[in-house]
């Protein structure tokens, strides 16, 4: 089962994706990393098709990277988005369009925390919170009742194991945890914490994007 989950916090961005590559009911990797660092501030998650997923998300990161060297400074993450949205709806309308669904999270100094909602046929909507894959039939009800947009990072963590209990339950996600912290401007892997030691073996990649 593929499954990208984001919340949005007042400073923060808390995002998770699990890492497994499946087609069907094979299941191919169990390592496989389906966030791409876009800059500095900004992270992107995908999920689809497998060819479609890495071949997409690297063409954004590399066009993101180039309009740095270009112009001196970075997209904000509305910005990122939009190019995003952008390249996917052009591609849609191709012989060789991309099945895949996205979340974009990211820090910006004027506007603060944002998290960014995509689907493969290229509609896009800022979020408060926001799940992609079979999982997020499950937890997006969980979403609506418990969050608010005052969370705290600790209740935000709170209401991520809130949906990974749910999953677990229902027997939809395999997978290991990693932990990493993102602070305004540095990205440092940190240990689990205890309130997620529980899930070691379920989530792959946990970002929180804060700022100082």
């Amino acid at each position: 089962m593929e499954y990208l989950i984001g919340i949005q916090g007042p400073d923060f961005v808390l995002v998770a994706a699990d890492n497994v590559a499946a087609s069907s009911i094979i299941q191919m990797k169990h390592d496989y990393d389906k966030m791409f660092k876009l800059s500095e501030k900004i992270l992107l998650l995908c999920v689809g098709e497998a060819g479609d997923t890495v071949q997409f998300a690297e063409y954004i990161q590399k066009n993101v990277q180039l309009y740095k060297m270009r112009n001196g400074y970075e997209l904000s993450p509305a910005a990122a988005a939009n190019f995003t949205r952008k390249n996917l709806a052009d591609y849609l309308r191709s012989r060789t369009p991309y099945h895949v669904n996205l979340l974009l999270a990211g820090y910006d100094e004027t506007d603060g925390p944002g998290l960014y909602y995509m689907d493969y046929l290229s509609a896009l909507a800022k979020a408060p919170f926001a799940a992609h894959g079979y999982g997020a039939f499950l937890t997006l009800s969980i979403l609506d009742r418990y969050y608010r947009p005052d969370l705290t990072r600790e209740e935000a963590v709170d209401l991520l194991k809130k949906c990974l209990e749910e999953l677990l339950n229902d027997q939809h996600l395999p997978g290991s945890v990693r932990l990493y912290l993102w602070l305004s401007s540095s990205l440092s892997q940190t240990d689990p914490s205890p309130i997620l030691s529980y899930v070691l073996w379920l989530f792959t990649v946990l970002f929180i994007f804060f700022f100082c």
